[in-house]
């Protein structure tokens, strides 16, 4: 869902109406230092929010992206030992997710856009003698970084439904792992449509951000009712520091003032630092680069709240944002989106 945006409030409402809620890992512990007022490192923050979201039932799990490998190890460990009924994983292959803690009830669910990357995943797994609890299958429409070239995105093979059929073969292979679809699904028609394809599930990220129990700005939530068609962008140049494609809207400040290298580069947050020649966690494109990267991080802190004073924010969305034009109770979302 997003930095700052899917934390216990609306993990929890969904969870209490029958699906699994879902928390990002990304900047959990600046995220909870701030609502508490104590200091907090990543795995007491995922402990503590995990908890939080199951506090009043259903099922609460986290999103935990690769990219972020500073934190990935503690993000996994904090997850499994709060209890998480799942981790979804991406931006990158986890391939070595099952070995980081032992996963005792907690489901693993890696992210993929192909049958080809969920096949490496289950032949790197059953060396670890695990097979994926399921799979999230991501299409070229959803936000956030997707899996995908730019000069991908568009082709007719890479539509969701044309993805399907293989990864659903592929997910029989390897022991009938259920398959569960995500980019682009926006009604109850959506949902039952790739369910009758042979789907096991969807994950929604758009429409839970335009809710009540989000926990967006209410400039973003604005920001997100306002768009049209043309400024759901996908951000490739400038763009990520991770290199993945990147769905935006278009008018979002910080981008605006990357494409005017209005910018000064900056990395003061470090969440998707990679290692240098000695091994340590100090390299980030947008600390040297304003031309071709912005500084997500502090973007999209900035979207949820957090020194919103002093960064501009950036505001990630999938491509049918364009479509919501009011703000829901997650109640009211999920009856419509269960057909009631």
């Amino acid at each position: 869902m997003g930095v700052g945006v899917s934390l216990a409030p609306l993990a929890s409402a969904v969870a209490r109406e029958g699906g699994l809620g879902v928390i990002s890992s990304a900047c959990l512990d600046r995220i909870v230092s701030k609502r508490t007022g104590r200091k907090v490192n990543t795995y007491e923050a995922i402990r503590e929010e995990i908890e939080l979201a199951r506090d009043k039932g259903g099922f609460a799990g986290i999103n935990i992206m690769v990219a972020l490998q500073r934190d990935y190890v503690d993000s996994v460990k904090g997850a499994i030992d709060a209890g998480a009924d799942a981790i979804i994983s991406g931006a990158g292959l986890p391939l070595n997710l099952p070995d980081i803690h032992p996963p005792k009830d907690t489901a693993l669910i890696p992210i993929v856009s192909s049958a080809r990357a969920l096949e490496l995943i289950c032949k790197k797994w059953d060396r670890f003698k695990y097979r994926p609890d399921a799979v999230v299958l991501e299409g070229p429409l959803a936000g956030g970084h997707i899996g995908f070239k730019m000069d991908q995105v568009d082709l007719e093979s890479n539509k969701l439904e044309n993805l399907l059929p293989p990864v659903k073969d592929m997910a029989i292979k390897y022991g009938n792992i259920p398959v569960i679809v995500a980019g682009g699904i926006y009604t109850h028609e959506d949902i039952q449509r790739f369910l009758a394809m042979g789907a096991d599930g969807v994950q929604m990220g758009t429409r839970f951000l335009a809710t009540e129990e989000s926990s967006a700005t209410e400039a973003y939530k604005q920001a997100v009712v306002e768009v049209n068609q043309e400024n759901t962008y996908l951000a490739y140049r400038p763009g990520s520091p991770c290199g993945l494609p990147f769905r935006i809207i278009y008018q979002s400040p910080m981008y605006q003032s990357t494409l005017r290298q209005l910018r000064t580069p900056k990395c003061d947050k470090g969440y998707v630092l990679n290692k240098d020649e000695k091994g340590n966690y100090t390299l980030c494109p947008a600390k040297v680069d304003n031309r071709d990267y912005f500084c997500i991080c502090n973007g999209l802190l900035s979207s949820a709240g957090y020194n919103s004073d002093k960064e501009e924010p950036l505001y990630t969305v999938g491509t049918n944002a364009y479509r919501v034009d009011r703000i829901l109770a997650v109640r009211e979302l999920m009856d419509e989106l269960k057909g009631a």
